[in-house]
């Protein structure tokens, strides 16, 4: 699975779907421009002790990751969506996509691909949940629907004591 950051503004929200990615085996992409520098102290402290399993790539813009990445099948989470994202089919190998921060997704691209347009149900009241908390809504989605590939789906065998 990947993960799409379109412009991402905020680096502790990038940070922590970096730390997401990393423990779902995710790899997370990001279209540039960034409204940070991954050096950030901030990038990182959110995924410290995860940031050496992340597998990422930076493009700069959309239309380099369809390049790069043309046959993957792609859904873009917009409060805008008509369907709920979970009604929907998803492949493991898909792609979440998800908008900046302050405006979400572009409207070209909404526009470009309906079909694939789904959201996150919330009150009428609340305009968005954070970005981080979408991103794993959605990820963890996604692997339940595919059995969690790849991860654990019993106990840490470590033995713990309640005394």
């Amino acid at each position: 699975m990947k993960i799409v950051l379109v412009e991402p503004e905020i680096p502790q929200n990038t940070g922590n779907i970096g730390r997401t990615c990393a423990a779902l085996g995710a790899q997370l992409n990001l279209i540039e421009p960034l409204g940070f520098s991954l050096e950030e102290k901030m990038v990182k402290r959110a995924g410290l002790d995860y940031w050496h399993l992340l597998d990422y790539a930076i493009y700069q813009d959309f239309d380099a990751f369809l390049v790069a990445n043309p046959r993957v099948p792609l859904f873009f989470l917009s409060t805008k969506g008509a369907r709920v994202y979970t009604d929907l089919s998803y492949p493991a190998d898909c792609a979440l996509v998800f908008g900046k921060e302050s405006a979400g997704l572009p409207e070209s691209l909404l526009q470009a691909h309906p079909g694939s347009c789904v959201r996150i149900p919330l009150r009428e009241e609340a305009r968005s949940i954070n970005l981080s908390n979408s991103v794993a809504i959605a990820a963890f989605e996604v692997m339940r629907q595919n059995n969690f590939p790849g991860l654990l789906l019993e106990g840490s065998p470590r033995t713990f004591s309640w005394t």
